[in-house]
């Protein structure tokens, strides 16, 4: 009973099993919960709420030239098919500020309501009241206040901008960054932390300013007439732990919504772990209310590769379902064929290709769970945890794979045509289980 808190072994009989796991019961992981003010984000009648009871929101962010209309519409459009309900575009001159405008309009006819965050640096102030168009059109402003001007100009110019979104009910991110931190906010803060007794690492110091220059300007905001229910913080920085440490931070300081995300995460395998490392331990302490992955597309990768990472990282930690997951194993040497290898991506592929349509048709088929496993070590197991798996056979084993539905053994599939039978029962699950929902109703 040692392994036991003194204070819980008094409470406990003393004829016990010393085995602890018959003591008490384990218990589960979940991601905490954090109480935060709900923003709304909106347009026409697409209401994105942010924080409060919501779920964590996924965003993305365009790479296109704003000027060029129809490229952004395009692109906006594969960004909020593939799951981002809030999509950032750039507004950084007058001509990119003129077309907002005819972007929402190619959106609209297109039939996607995905509300459009402005991003402004320098000069939003003018493009917010010279374009207010461009104003209205936008659903969200994302303010840096590293960016807005230094000395008088910056406090004018950041009230021009949260006059705009208060006289127009919009939400604003007040989005620092520490490779755009305001310079006169860190340098009073350097001078004060070389008077101390004891000076703080510099590191520390940066933390600091981060949390403070976010703070200070959304208190800022508020006195100057937006309503606090609007303002969502973000203080990104491109470090794992640096992340962690901030929003740490951030998060027993304020109840304002929390927007995460590594800026700069990098390409390819290194922005994808860090991405999901950092923000995984985030929303597991109930911080985040909504992501963005920055991922830098390798060349040919599509932009929407950063929606599919955050959709996976949300849904892995079970805060959301997006789309039906596909358990495979990893193969060994048991597994010398690539048959389920082959398998599991072309189910995956499909049922990814076909959630746009079975969102509408088959309600809950996102929380549906597949198995394609190699061999028989893990492979029945595996199968009868899922909705729905197959246990194709390993190297040495019996040309056969059995089924299992709903955790019992259905059938066995034999031949060269295994996987195409196998898509076949997939498909029919789905329809007997979830078309039954669209059915009823």
């Amino acid at each position: 009973m040692t392994d036991l808190p003194s204070d819980l072994q008094s409470d406990l009989p003393t004829d016990l099993p010393t085995d602890l796991l018959t003591v008490l019961p384990i218990a589960a992981a979940a991601p905490a919960a954090r109480r935060s003010r709900q923003a709304r984000v909106v347009w026409g009648s697409r209401v994105v709420t942010v924080g409060g009871d919501a779920p964590v929101r996924v965003q993305s962010m365009t790479n296109t030239d704003t000027v060029n209309v129809i490229e952004t519409a395009i692109q906006v459009k594969a960004l909020a098919v593939a799951g981002s309900e809030m999509v950032r575009i750039t507004v950084n001159t007058p001509e990119a500020a003129a077309a907002v405008p005819h972007i929402r309009d190619q959106l609209d006819r297109m039939g996607i309501d995905v509300p459009l965050v402005g991003d402004f640096h320098y000069n939003g102030h003018r493009l917010l009241t010279e374009f207010p168009a461009c104003a209205q059109a936008l659903s969200k402003y994302r303010i840096n206040p590293g960016n807005v001007g230094k000395g008088d100009k910056k406090d004018r110019q950041f009230a021009q901008m949260i006059e705009v979104a208060a006289r127009l009910g919009k939400a604003v991110r007040i989005g620092v960054n520490w490779g755009s931190l305001d310079q006169e906010l860190l340098a009073s803060m350097m001078d004060a932390n070389a008077a101390r007794a004891v000076p703080w690492d510099a590191r520390q110091v940066m933390y600091a300013a981060l949390v403070q220059s976010a703070l200070h300007s959304a208190e800022h905001a508020r006195e100057l007439g937006l309503n606090p229910d609007q303002i969502i913080i973000s203080c990104k920085v491109s470090g794992v732990q640096d992340l962690v440490a901030v929003y740490r931070a951030l998060a027993a300081r304020c109840d304002y919504p929390l927007h995460l995300g590594l800026t700069e995460a990098g390409m390819g395998t290194k922005g994808t772990v860090a991405s999901a490392v950092a923000m995984g331990l985030l929303l597991q302490q109930g911080i985040g209310d909504t992501i963005r992955v920055s991922l830098t597309p390798q060349p040919g990768e599509a932009r929407t590769q950063e929606v599919v990472i955050a959709l996976e990282i949300l849904q892995s930690l079970g805060l959301r379902a997006f789309n039906p997951s596909v358990t495979a194993c990893p193969g060994c040497g048991r597994t010398t064929s690539t048959t389920f290898q082959v398998l599991a991506k072309q189910i995956d592929d499909h049922l990814r290709a076909m959630m746009p349509v079975w969102r509408a048709r088959y309600p809950g088929v996102e929380t549906l769970r597949i198995a394609v496993m190699g061999c028989i070590v893990n492979g029945p197991g595996e199968s009868k945890h899922a909705d729905i798996g197959i246990s194709l056979p390993g190297t040495g084993e019996a040309p056969a794979a059995p089924v299992f539905i709903d955790g019992q053994k259905a059938m066995t599939l034999r031949g060269a045509g295994i996987a195409n039978e196998f898509h076949r029962i997939v498909e029919g699950y789905i329809e007997r289980r979830f078309g039954s929902v669209t059915t009823a109703h």
